[in-house]
């Protein structure tokens, strides 16, 4: 079980926007696959009550991901 203490989307200027997540650890393409969701527009409550991942939108590209804290 993966324990996310904290999401959000920060707007940096008018040309970049970045989701930061804090979590207990990580599923392999996890974050991706929030971002990926999200941009589509679907809601993520029930992916995050453990629905299948087929149930999720796209995986987003892996371009710009940044782990800052191990």
């Amino acid at each position: 079980m993966r324990v996310v203490r904290e999401a959000r989307w920060v707007e940096l200027d008018e040309h970049v926007v970045v989701f930061e997540i804090a979590a207990n650890s990580f599923l392999r393409h996890m974050v991706r696959t929030l971002v990926g969701t999200m941009l589509e527009g679907r809601d993520l409550a029930p992916l995050l009550e453990g629905r299948p991942r087929s149930e999720a939108g796209v995986t987003a590209p892996p371009w710009g991901l940044y782990l800052t804290h191990g």
